[in-house]
């Protein structure tokens, strides 16, 4: 690679990067209706042209948006459980964390009330698997095969465990108290155990 050629790859992710990072400032300040590619372009300093030439147009700069965001929440998941050495205890720290993730007002106007409507239920759905159900789905599967979880079909559990916490991080995002946290938490927790082997 030339000097040349790396330069204009670090100014194309420059770009690419300026886009994702106003469009995701834009996208949660005003919504997705709210936001049109002029201001998007305008924010980012660039050219319409330019911004064709990373995505198709309005729907896929917001699909990579809602991508790095469901990423960041993933990741916190992940780092949280990781820190646990005990399955259980990493599947409560796991689902906690992202409770707490899903309350800023960027990750729960892009990735919970946004992303279902713009892409449809079924591409965000699948976007979901991807990250953080998958790793929900594999801790589910592995305290009923060690038996800590009663023998019951994981995949199910997985979606209504998932769409109770999803619905759960809407609900405390409206609610602008802090402490309804721990009553989600404690509400939440409850459910959990209930699931647990005798």
């Amino acid at each position: 690679m030339t000097a040349e050629t790396g330069s204009r790859a670090r100014q194309r992710e420059r770009t690419r990067r300026a886009l994702l990072r106003e469009g995701r400032r834009l996208f949660a300040e005003h919504g997705y209706a709210g936001v049109g590619l002029s201001g998007i372009v305008a924010a980012a300093d660039v050219t319409k042209g330019a911004l064709y030439h990373h995505f198709e147009g309005k729907p896929d700069l917001f699909r990579a948006v809602l991508e790095e965001v469901q990423g960041e929440v993933a990741d916190a998941v992940a780092a949280a459980a990781d820190a646990r050495r005990d399955p259980w205890d990493q599947l409560t720290a796991g689902c906690r964390a992202f409770l707490t993730a899903s309350t800023a007002p960027d990750v729960r106007r892009i990735m919970l009330v946004d992303g279902p409507a713009v892409l449809g239920w079924s591409t965000w759905r699948s976007l979901d698997e991807a990250g953080s159900a998958r790793h929900l789905r594999e801790a589910l599967t592995g305290l009923v095969r060690a038996g800590v979880l009663r023998p019951q079909p994981v995949p199910p559990l997985a979606h209504l465990l998932s769409g109770a916490m999803n619905e759960a991080a809407l609900w405390l995002a409206g609610s602008g108290d802090p402490g309804d946290l721990d009553d989600v938490w404690a509400a939440f927790s409850g459910m959990l155990e209930s699931l647990r082997s005798p």
